[in-house]
């Protein structure tokens, strides 16, 4: 008897990784601020188990020294977008629950999660965090603020 089932490497056959699995979270799905910008997996060569440093972003993003990089609480990245407001019509309701659920997928499946705020006043905000594997990994958006 022939097996016709295709043969998997087994190390990755079972693992999703978190970027394979945040196109469903993020589609259509748009970080507000004065220019509504998409949010798009992102993903980071540096393995460390200790956390990163503007410099190591500067260095990843190969930005020059000038580039203003700043980390910041992810609590500062998700209020504006996890928080619902009395006033919101029912698309902000539906784009909050969305972001709600993005938050909870991410920091479930990341650990050393970290927020890089780079530029200031067309920021490309970068939040990062450790797969089990080691990759880091996460969600990079632009944010406008004038």
């Amino acid at each position: 008897m022939t097996n016709n089932t295709p043969e998997r490497n087994d190390a990755s056959a079972d693992k999703t990784t978190v970027e394979q699995a945040l196109p469903p979270l993020i589609t259509d799905l748009f970080y507000p601020s004065e220019s509504d910008e998409p949010i798009e997996p992102v993903s980071c060569y540096l393995k460390q188990e200790t956390p990163l440093t503007v410099s190591q972003i500067k260095d990843w993003q190969m930005l020059p020294p000038a580039v203003y990089v700043e980390e910041r609480p992810a609590a500062d990245f998700w209020a504006p977008v996890v928080t619902e407001q009395d006033w919101y019509t029912d698309d902000e309701k539906a784009r909050t629950a969305r972001f709600q659920q993005l938050r909870q997928f991410l920091e479930r499946e990341l650990t050393v999660c970290q927020v890089f705020y780079v530029g200031e006043m067309e920021m490309d905000v970068y939040f990062l965090g450790r797969e089990p594997s080691g990759q880091r990994t996460g969600i990079h958006t632009k944010i406008v603020q004038t």
